[in-house]
């Protein structure tokens, strides 16, 4: 869970799915399409984001799910109640070696939810 939707959810999406896990992500206000450093560094890794978008909190079922993070953006869902929230800082404008660094969290803080 984000505001945008575009960049650290949907990194964490993709990379949970990797992992074998069943995943979504959406935001509070989400943008128009997913950021283009987000899929560059993704593929880097070997990780296809195609297909993914931004999708608003209202447009996904959360029943079912065994947590509900946020990535660290103040995100206030009154009908969602959040698991964790990750503190990650909003790589938007910040360069491929910032979203390199951020995917990096990502992944490590998936590992330990295993």
């Amino acid at each position: 869970m984000c505001v945008g939707n575009t960049c650290r959810s949907q990194m964490a999406e993709a990379v949970a799915k990797q992992m074998g896990h069943e995943a979504q992500s959406a935001g509070t206000n989400p943008g128009s399409v997913v950021a283009q450093d987000a899929i560059k560094v993704n593929g880097e890794i070997g990780i296809d984001m195609s297909g993914q978008y931004p999708k608003s909190v209202d447009d996904i079922d959360t029943t079912g799910f065994d947590r509900i993070i946020s990535m660290g953006c103040g995100v206030e869902c009154p009908a969602l109640s959040m698991d964790d929230d990750w503190g990650l800082e909003d790589p938007v404008g910040r360069g491929e070696a910032f979203y390199r660094k951020t995917l990096e969290e990502i992944k490590q803080r998936l590992i330990a939810l295993d």
